[in-house]
C-alpha cells in the first residue's frame, strides 16, 4: 500500500516549533484542495524499536470546573474509570483502521461509520454521535461563505474521526495533571485548525489587550497567573487561545485549564482536550449524580490541590478556572446569557494556593463571550453524549485589573463574609468586561462599545 498523505502541521520536528513549520495552502490529496490542514506524503511514526509506522493523524473540550482540581485515579470500590496510566502520554500508537483516513469524498466519510460499526470497531452510540457531529459541523462551516468550506470539512472531520476511532480502539488515559500531546501527533494543532473555521473573526474583540501583554511579562518573572473567567463552551480553550495565538502565544499554548470529568470520558470529546494542558477534576455540577460516588470524588478533588500546589510551586504557571462549576447557560424565562455566579469556596481555594506556592502571584478577572459557536444543553445533564451544536460567530475575550484580596484576605483563615466579598468583586469585574463584549459583537456596536476601562481591538487585523 502506498503512503498515505499526512497532516504536516500536526507533527512536531524535534527542536522545531509548531510556529515554524510550513503551512501551505492546498493539500496534497487525490485532486481536491484541502487549504486549513495540509497534508504530506510522510512516514513520521517510529516505534521504540526503530519500526516506522505508517498513519495519519489528527478536540475540546466539556465541563471546566473549579472546586479544587482532581487526581482522578481508579477506585475499586466505587467502578469509576480510572484516570492517571503513569509515563503521561502516547509515545507510539497502535495499528489501526484506516477508513477515515482513505476517504476521498464526504459520501466515504460517512459510509466508513457504518463500515467501522459492521467491522465491530465502533459502537453504535458512538457511530451515531460522529454522524451528528459531521452534520453540525458541516453547517456551521458552511455559514462562513468560505468557498474552501467543503474541502476544509472534509479534512477536518477525517482526521476527527480518526482520532475518535484510535481511541475507542487504544482508549487513551488522563493523568491528573495532563499535558497537552505534541507529538508524534500534535494534537494542540489539530485543535486550533478544527474550531478557527467556526470564529467570525471579522465580528470578535479582544478586551484590554495590553493586561495580556501584562500577564506575559509577569510569567517570564516566574511569577504565577490565576484566571478567574466564566465558562461558556466545550470549546472554551481553543477560542481563547485563538484569539491570542498572534499576540501572546506564550499564554495561548502553555494555559493549563481546570477540567471537569466528562471531558475526559466522552468518547466524542476526549481526543479534543488531549490538546490541552488539564488539570482534571469532579465538577461541583455533577458531584451528586451517583450518591454513591460523591465521598470519593471528594477525596480525589482534595488530592487534586496538593497537585496543583506542586504545579505552582515551580513558578512561571497560568491557569484558567470557572468558579461557577460549569458552563454559563441562558436564563429560562428571558433567554438572556450572562456569567453564571462564583464559588466563593472556589475562588478561596486558588487565592490560598497561589498565597502558599512561594513565587509572587496574581489574580485576573477574565470574561468570555463565545456561546453561540457551540452552546450547551439548556441544562446540566446528567448522562455522557451531549448533543453538539455549532455554528459561525463571532467571539470576544477580555481581561481586567489584577484584583488583589484585602488585608484580611491575605491573613491565613478568611470570614466567610469577606470570601464572598472578594469572589464578588472578581464576578463584578467579569460581567461589566462580558457586557462590553455582548455590546461588540451581539449588538453589532464592534469598537464603539469600548469603555473607559476596556478597550476592544482586533490584533488579527
Amino acid at each position: 500500500m502506498s503512503t498515505l498523505p499526512l497532516p504536516l502541521s500536526f507533527f512536531r520536528l524535534s527542536g522545531t516549533s509548531t510556529r515554524d513549520l510550513p503551512f501551505p495552502s492546498s493539500l496534497e490529496r487525490s485532486s481536491v484542495s484541502f487549504p486549513l490542514i495540509p497534508f504530506r506524503r510522510l512516514e513520521l511514526f517510529r516505534s521504540t524499536s526503530g519500526m516506522t509506522i505508517s498513519r495519519s493523524f489528527p478536540f475540546v473540550f466539556c465541563s471546566l470546573k473549579a472546586k479544587a482540581t482532581a487526581e482522578l485515579v481508579q477506585d475499586t470500590e466505587s467502578g469509576i474509570p480510572a484516570v492517571g496510566r503513569s509515563g503521561g502520554g502516547r509515545t507510539t500508537e497502535v495499528e489501526h483502521s484506516r477508513t477515515f483516513l482513505e476517504a476521498r469524498s464526504e459520501q466515504e466519510l460517512l459510509y466508513g461509520i457504518r463500515k467501522e460499526v459492521e467491522a465491530k470497531r465502533l459502537p453504535p452510540n458512538i457511530a451515531a454521535g460522529m454522524k451528528e457531529l459531521y452534520q453540525n459541523y458541516r453547517n456551521a462551516v458552511f455559514q462562513s461563505g468560505d468557498p474552501s468550506a467543503a474541502e476544509t470539512v472534509m479534512s477536518n472531520m477525517a482526521v476527527a474521526f480518526d482520532r475518535i476511532l484510535l481511541d475507542v480502539e487504544d482508549p487513551f488515559v488522563f493523568e491528573p495533571y495532563h499535558k497537552a500531546l505534541r507529538e508524534p501527533f500534535d494534537y494542540h494543532m489539530f485543535v486550533q485548525n478544527y474550531i478557527r473555521p467556526l470564529i467570525d473573526f471579522r465580528n470578535s474583540y479582544i478586551g484590554n489587550l495590553s493586561f495580556f501583554y501584562e500577564i506575559e511579562e509577569k510569567l517570564k518573572q516566574g511569577h504565577n497567573v490565576v484566571l478567574i473567567s466564566n465558562h461558556q463552551t466545550e470549546a472554551d480553550p481553543a477560542i481563547i487561545a485563538l484569539l491570542l495565538e498572534k499576540t501572546n502565544p506564550r499564554i495561548s499554548e502553555n494555559m493549563i485549564y481546570v477540567a471537569g470529568d466528562r471531558v475526559i470520558t466522552d468518547p466524542l470529546c476526549k481526543p479534543f482536550s488531549m490538546g490541552r494542558n488539564l488539570i482534571c477534576v469532579y465538577s461541583k455540577r455533577h458531584m451528586y449524580d451517583v450518591p454513591e460516588h460523591v465521598e470519593m470524588k471528594r477525596r480525589a478533588n482534595t488530592r487534586s490541590l496538593k497537585e496543583m500546589a506542586l504545579l505552582l510551586r515551580d513558578g512561571s504557571k497560568i491557569v484558567w478556572i470557572a468558579p461557577s462549576g460549569g458552563r454559563d447557560r441562558p436564563d429560562p424565562f428571558t433567554e438572556e446569557w450572562y456569567p453564571d455566579s462564583f464559588d466563593s469556596s472556589s475562588v478561596d481555594n486558588m487565592r490560598r494556593l497561589i498565597g502558599r506556592s512561594g513565587a509572587a502571584g496574581h489574580i485576573y478577572p477574565l470574561a468570555l463571550l463565545c456561546y453561540d459557536i457551540m452552546p450547551p444543553p439548556p441544562k446540566v445533564e446528567k448522562e455522557i453524549g451531549e448533543k453538539r451544536i455549532m455554528s459561525f460567530h463571532g467571539a470576544g475575550l477580555s481581561v481586567a485589573p489584577k484584583i488583589c484580596p484585602s488585608e484580611i484576605a491575605v491573613a491565613r483563615k478568611m470570614s466567610e463574609e469577606a470570601k464572598d466579598t472578594y469572589a464578588q468583586a472578581l464576578y463584578k469585574s467579569v460581567t461589566e468586561q462580558y457586557n462590553v463584549l455582548k455590546c461588540a459583537i451581539h449588538g453589532k456596536q464592534g469598537f464603539a462599545a469600548s469603555s473607559i476601562g476596556i478597550s476592544l481591538s482586533q490584533p488579527w487585523n
